[in-house]
């Protein structure tokens, strides 16, 4: 490697560029990561964490409303959007500080500055620098997508931008069904907001299981949530203070705030990949193997910016097989089947496995096991809702192999459940596991009738 300025060059600074640049110092290469923006990436800076603040400040109203059934009398309570942002800021500031610490202490070299690929082995950094690496590797995660341009997209702000709002939005509209979607019409609801969410497909939440979508969608709008399907905003017009938003049926409302998440797209523009060599996958990420090798034999990619499975723990993931694959002499590929996920909606959802019509599909007998029921909390609080749990098990072999769980805590038991999923366990597992009451989860292991039962057809 004497040839070389570095083993490995990391371009991006995200979650799975911070892992694979520190696994591969402590297997003793020698490593620079650039980063044109933020340390931590998405996630930590603009995405998962800042997410998670303010849903959590998004649920006190909730809880100060629920209060009452329990005999707290809360005195007049008032939310103020400039100290929330400000708090949110420190930790983040904090958050991207302890990134750089971990860094640093692990022998990383660290430039803040945009880095695109010369050829296979060279990458020029923003001032004209040129560092010559052995091995690269490409983390530059996605960003947000506008989707088709329209009238007045100009005015429309994506999450990165309602991070840093100035002025908290009484009206906002929201394009979009995905995660981010209806993460923040819950958090801007909870805040106080009138949220209209519109989406041009049949149901928000595509991909997930169909009784979690619409378990949701009708609790969303239970809560105030003006859910708008089949439809998608044709226009946004500045009208005095706020805005005139046309919607493709002709309808028009009003809102501070126009918000679009349509997606995110991953970021492979001008990073000089063709002048590299390096193919694009037809998932518009950048094609990898299983051991997340790219089309050129010292280059890799892990993160969003492969289009995979965009999640922050698969990223790390991605980037900690890729250090101990080519630099720690443990050849790692990184099992993508059973990733648990979360939506940190209102109610909130955990699931990990195939959805019912994912399994009534690849099974040739799937058994379905339910439990809605109102939690012991809204019996006292008197709030409006109810969990659904549903399990999803393998009519031949008892395995379960999905486990769906909506409200209050879903992703705390979601994780827990992921385990169990993946290594296999049955049903009859699940049912010789002792209740633990009295809790929500506890139905996990108490199901005992199947609501139905599917065999599938032969094909023909």
């Amino acid at each position: 490697m004497a040839d070389y300025d570095v083993d490995l060059f990391v371009i991006g600074g995200g979650s799975g560029g911070v892992r694979a640049a520190r696994v591969a110092a402590g297997h003793g290469a020698r490593v620079m990561l650039a980063e044109e923006y933020r340390l931590g990436g998405t996630c930590v800076i603009r995405g998962c964490v800042p997410k998670k603040l303010l849903v959590y400040a998004s649920r006190f109203r909730g809880e100060f409303e629920d209060a009452a059934g329990f005999g707290w009398t809360v005195p007049h309570y008032s939310f103020d959007w400039k100290t929330l942002i400000a708090n949110k800021d420190r930790e983040i500031d904090r958050l991207e500080a302890a990134y750089g610490g971990l860094l640093d202490k692990s022998g990383v070299k660290v430039a803040k500055s945009r880095a695109v690929l010369v050829d296979a082995h060279t990458v020029q950094l923003a001032d004209g620098v040129r560092v010559r690496a052995a091995t690269i590797l490409i983390s530059t995660g996605a960003a947000p997508s506008y989707g088709d341009p329209i009238p007045g997209i100009e005015h429309a702000i994506s999450s990165n931008e309602a991070f840093h709002l100035r002025e908290f939005p009484r009206r906002v509209v929201i394009q979009g069904g995905g995660y981010i979607a209806v993460e923040f019409a819950g958090i801007f609801s909870g805040l106080g907001a009138h949220v209209t969410l519109v989406y041009r497909g049949e149901n928000i939440l595509r991909g997930f299981d169909d009784e979690v979508r619409q378990h949701l969608r009708m609790d969303m709008e239970k809560h105030g949530i003006k859910v708008i399907t089949g439809c998608k905003v044709a226009a946004i017009e500045p009208a005095g203070s706020h805005f005139s938003v046309q919607l493709s049926h002709g309808n028009k409302i009003t809102a501070d705030r126009v918000m679009f998440a349509t997606g995110r797209l991953p970021n492979v523009a001008k990073l000089g990949l063709e002048a590299a060599g390096v193919a694009i996958g037809k998932n518009g990420g950048v094609a990898v193997d299983e051991y997340s090798r790219t089309s050129v034999h010292n280059i890799y990619a892990v993160g969003d910016v492969t289009n995979r499975i965009n999640l922050t723990p698969v990223a790390i993931r991605e980037g900690h097989a890729f250090a101990d694959t080519v630099f720690g002499g443990k050849p790692t590929a990184v099992d993508h089947s059973n990733v648990p996920t979360a939506v940190f909606s209102d109610p909130e959802i955990g699931t990990v496995g195939l959805t019912e019509t994912q399994a009534r599909a690849r099974l040739a007998r799937t058994d379905v096991y339910k439990a809605m029921f109102r939690p012991m909390k809204a019996t006292m609080s008197g709030r409006d809702t109810t969990v659904l749990m549903k399990l999803l098990v393998d009519g031949l072999t008892d395995q379960v192999v999905g486990c769906h769980v909506v409200g209050e805590g879903a992703a705390e038991i979601a994780q827990v459940a992921a385990i169990a999923v993946k290594m296999g366990a049955t049903k009859a597992d699940f049912d010789a596991t002792m209740a633990l009451h009295p809790t929500a989860a506890e139905e996990l292991v108490t199901m005992r009738n199947k609501t139905a039962s599917y065999v599938r057809e032969a094909a023909e």
